[in-house]
């Protein structure tokens, strides 16, 4: 009976600076990419298809799996990252559900990256986009992993557009340069506003949402 919030965004938009700051105020946090890391490292199958397509060098030298070159090789060919997503999603998908179905809370946080493409928005009950300018977020991921101009804006652009993420979201943050008070400020509002919304349908089991898609909560 938990009312699910899915949190999404592009890369570098500060998806887990957000999911922080819920996760500071008690928020049950189910992290689709936590959940894909831990799938490549335990289960089997799923380790050795990797290890097959790309041979030994995308090991470590303790035999796990290097992420950030399995990260450079899906980021730099399509096909290479959609044959990932393709035997990871089901998994992710299916513990997901498990740890969702596990929690006590009225309310969790479901942050899915992939929401939009792999068309899992109608899984949630509300849908919180963390957006930022394109600029910023090519900024962000060239510090963050260190990589060329190049190489951040080919990652960016494989991506869903803005457009089409805040077409299905229902709340948006903009997190440009926000500093961590305000955000968790926004955040604190949100808690509230969820409980409100579980209080007021999930509870009561109406048979549509209080707010429809689009009538949107935008805290810019």
């Amino acid at each position: 009976m938990t009312y699910i919030v899915a949190l999404t965004g592009g890369i570098g938009s500060g998806k887990t600076t957000i999911s922080n700051s819920f996760k500071k105020i008690g928020i049950n946090i189910i992290d689709t990419d936590i959940i894909g890391k831990k799938i490549i490292e335990k289960n089997i199958k799923i380790f050795n298809s990797i290890k097959k397509k790309f041979g030994n060098s995308i090991l470590n030298s303790n035999q796990s799996i290097n992420r950030k070159l399995l990260r450079k090789y899906v980021f730099h060919d399509k096909q290479t990252k959609l044959w990932l997503e393709n035997i990871l999603i089901p998994e992710i998908y299916k513990e997901s559900k498990k740890q969702i179905k596990s929690v006590n809370s009225i309310w969790c946080l479901w942050v899915v990256p992939l929401l939009i493409e792999k068309k899992l928005d109608k899984i949630a009950d509300r849908v919180l986009l963390v957006d930022a300018p394109v600029k910023t977020q090519i900024k962000r991921i060239m510090i963050r992993d260190k990589i060329s101009l190049y190489q951040a804006k080919k990652i960016i652009y494989q991506q869903t557009n803005r457009n089409k993420r805040i077409l299905i979201s229902d709340d948006i943050i903009l997190n440009g340069n926000k500093n961590i008070k305000t955000l968790d400020q926004y955040v604190y509002y949100l808690n509230y506003f969820y409980t409100y919304l579980f209080n007021k349908y999930k509870l009561k089991n109406y048979k549509t949402p209080i707010f429809k898609k689009n009538y949107l909560t935008k805290l810019y």
